[in-house]
């Protein structure tokens, strides 16, 4: 092979060693630009980051803290689409047990209850949005249309007004003599317990005297100081 010709296909091989080390880079190149592997994750919100119960907590929290200064109708629409968007759930099939009334904590982490539930959960939160308790009652009726006993929470704009009833049973929001359906038998809240009349409703006195209001009440307390609710 002459010095010519041998010249020449060493020109030729380092040609083709320069074009494989370019189409070589340039791969390197389009898998960088592509992210293939080295793709930035997009940041996760705080809420993606907790389970199911925690995001329910979180999102509670917030709608106590975000609503602080609405109205008093505006915090009672919230409040209750808020809680009716959780499962009705029987106490036996739930906790095991005949009658358990849990804290709107319990409720939120467990993603359901009983009318009992809805109604005392509605209650505690209004209470934290700064509604006053003379102006809310738990109130057990007895729901026709479903030939059993019930609770709901009734809302006094004033003292002798027609209560509006939160229902988890009923979306909106409808005042007693809209809700014929419900009989009422008798109401407390943190102040009293009444009996319910036709015309009136007649005080029995002290709510201290239904055991499974007060232990709630206790719990919720104790829950609150274990981690402080906004104001």
């Amino acid at each position: 092979m002459t010095d010519s010709r041998m010249k020449a296909l060493k020109n030729v091989r380092a040609e083709i060693s320069v074009q494989w080390a370019i189409a070589f880079i340039m791969v390197l190149v389009l898998l960088l630009v592509s992210g293939c592997g080295a793709k930035k994750k997009v940041p996760q919100t705080a809420h993606e980051l907790l389970d199911p119960g925690q995001q329910r907590i979180a999102e509670w929290n917030a709608l106590m803290h975000e609503r602080h200064n609405d109205s008093e109708m505006e915090k009672l629409e919230a409040v209750n689409v808020f809680f009716n968007q959780l499962e009705f759930v029987d106490d036996l099939d739930h906790w095991g047990k005949e009658d358990y009334w849990s804290t709107p904590q319990e409720m939120l982490v467990s993603n359901g209850g009983d009318c009992e539930d809805f109604a005392t959960a509605k209650y505690f939160t209004l209470r934290q949005l700064d509604i006053p308790d003379e102006k809310m009652r738990l109130i057990y009726v007895k729901a026709l249309n479903l030939q059993e006993p019930h609770m709901v929470l009734g809302y006094y704009m004033q003292p002798i007004a027609e209560p509006l009833i939160l229902d988890n049973l009923v979306t909106r929001i409808l005042t007693a003599s809209e809700r014929p359906d419900l009989i009422p038998i008798y109401s407390f809240n943190g102040q009293g317990l009444w009996l319910a009349k036709k015309q009136r409703s007649e005080r029995l006195g002290g709510a201290e005297r239904l055991s499974l209001w007060q232990e709630l009440r206790l719990r919720f307390s104790r829950e609150a100081v274990a981690a402080p609710l906004p104001q």
